[in-house]
């Protein structure tokens, strides 16, 4: 693995623990000998992971459209940046560049990053591992969400699991290189018994 795709909020949040989580994942991932792809901003959470990946002196990836650049403030001492058309560009480009993706906590443009690689994943785009950062239990309403799917019947238990969390830094990277998501066949027509798990 050498890249890591991070989707982070663009402002840091009410408490303290996400941006001290954010720094965390930076330093992880800079220890790892991974570069960091994001989405080019300085502000928030994302330019907390982007900086502490620069100070650990980690290779830092920024992919953003040219229409954001006053919106989310453009950080302009990344190690390369890479601008693009539209949204569309950036996510496709993000998804190329990298190996794994993580979500830190963040709106809904974090969740719509993380659910369009979950799709991608599941319909055999990628094979790449993604995983949840749930700093002080961020993302638990969003795992019982989809784990509500499943019981309606609406997601596979194998695409499920394409989903990995865990509470630090580290122990998601950890599990990022030990666990590449199952393969998903993708089937719009799931048998009944597929969801009496």
């Amino acid at each position: 693995m050498k890249r890591v795709c991070v989707f982070a909020g663009s402002s840091t949040g009410i408490d303290s623990a996400y941006t001290m989580a954010a720094r965390q994942l930076g330093e992880a991932i800079a220890a790892e000998g991974w570069e960091l792809v994001y989405g080019g901003s300085k502000a928030g959470l994302m330019g907390e992971v982007a900086n502490t990946v620069l100070r650990q002196g980690g290779t830092v990836i920024g992919v953003m459209p040219t229409g954001l650049f006053q919106t989310e403030v453009v950080h302009t001492g990344l190690s390369r940046f890479i601008e693009v058309k539209d949204m569309h560009e950036r996510k496709a480009a993000m998804g190329d560049l990298s190996d794994a993706f993580v979500a830190l906590p963040g709106g809904y443009g974090t969740f719509e990053e993380l659910f369009e690689v979950v799709s991608w994943a599941q319909l055999g785009i990628h094979r790449k591992p993604i995983g949840l950062l749930n700093v002080q239990g961020y993302y638990v309403p969003l795992l019982q969400m989809v784990d509500h799917a499943v019981r309606a019947g609406f997601v596979r238990s194998a695409s499920r699991r394409l989903l990995l969390a865990a509470d630090n830094a580290q122990d998601l990277l950890d599990a990022l290189k030990a666990h590449p998501p199952a393969q998903v066949e993708p089937s719009w027509q799931p048998a009944a018994q597929e969801f009496e798990d």
